[in-house]
């Protein structure tokens, strides 16, 4: 306690906790700058959360050839870069104080190589572990943490749009906040 005020933990007020890690905001020029560029067709999407940053990037297309073409194209494509990569994601690492996972878009199919999976607490009441556990009695999860894992993607799909929008208004709060003055 400091004057009366109990002084701030790890993260931001409202359990966003991200204040502690490095800003990503200049992770895709970094990203493009750094990246050789025959790697890709164009410039990489990047997915950014807290423990990870996502690159994915297009390779040529191999339409019209084999399953088997193609799977050895992605396969040649992935060992003749791998040291690179390795070497581009602890750079980026120190830099941004993120896990780097790589993915290609090929012909269409989003293909992710290694890449977390974070364990997440909660805790449910029986009507939450009613539907996980029906999830898991039709068939459509093996357990809770996957019938969980299901319901967030579908929940997520069909939320994107104000997903974006709430997005956005905590990236103006951190404008208004950083604008405004230091030390209370």
């Amino acid at each position: 306690m400091r004057n009366g005020h109990r002084e701030r933990g790890f993260g931001r007020p409202g359990g966003w906790q991200q204040a502690d890690l490095p800003d990503p905001a200049d992770a895709a020029d970094w990203f493009a700058g750094r990246l050789p560029d025959d790697w890709f067709t164009g410039p990489p999407e990047l997915e950014i959360d807290r423990d990870e940053i996502v690159v994915v990037g297009v390779l040529p297309d191999t339409e019209g050839a084999s399953t088997a073409t193609r799977e050895g194209a992605l396969a040649r494509w992935r060992e003749a870069t791998r040291p690179a990569r390795m070497q581009i994601a602890d750079e980026a690492q120190r830099r941004y104080g993120r896990s780097v996972a790589w993915g290609v878009n090929l012909d269409g199919k989003r293909i992710l190589f290694t890449h977390l999976a974070v364990p997440v607490m909660t805790r449910l009441r029986q009507p939450e572990r009613q539907v996980l556990d029906t999830l898991i009695d039709a068939g459509v999860a093996r357990s809770r943490a996957d019938a969980l894992a299901w319901t967030v993607k579908l929940a997520g799909k069909h939320a994107e749009s104000w997903l974006a929008e709430l997005r956005e208004a905590m990236r103006k709060v951190d404008d208004l906040r950083s604008e405004g003055p230091t030390g209370l």
